[in-house]
């Protein structure tokens, strides 16, 4: 029994550790903060899956304009969308998701179907945690 707790807990090491768990940990931390996957949607939703600046930045609520740009770049640095500038007085500048940027809406899809399915149950564990917690005190 204690050799199959062993080789359990090697396996589940294995599977935590090495190049492709370290990408996928990198990318998830960059694709699921909390502005980038908003603008993946908004981007996803717009004609031609392009928008202006302005335009993402209207949609959001809440979001800075630095903290916008800076998550602009970022899916930019990934490929998950280009941006074009335009030479006209003012600049425009707008920003389109790319194939592999759409690409990755279908397990983001995925992702937000099994929140939505057990988001309910989460804030019940957590609900009874705090209670917990506050027992303990």
């Amino acid at each position: 029994m204690k050799e199959i707790k062993s080789k359990c807990l090697l396996e589940a090491v294995s599977m935590c550790s090495g190049e492709e768990v370290q990408a996928t940990r990198e990318f998830l931390t960059k694709i699921a903060d909390k502005w980038s996957i908003l603008v993946v949607v908004i981007l996803s939703k717009s004609p031609d899956h392009k928008a202006r600046f302005s335009e993402i930045k209207k949609v959001i609520e809440g979001i800075s304009q630095t903290m916008l740009t800076s998550t602009l770049r970022n899916l930019e640095k990934d490929g998950m969308l280009v941006r074009e500038i335009f030479p006209e007085i003012p600049p425009r500048v707008e920003y389109q998701l790319t194939k592999l940027g759409l690409s990755v809406l279908e397990p983001m899809k995925n992702f937000m179907d099994w929140v939505t399915e057990n988001w309910d149950e989460v804030k019940e564990s957590r609900k009874k945690f705090q209670e917990k917690e506050n027992n303990r005190k």
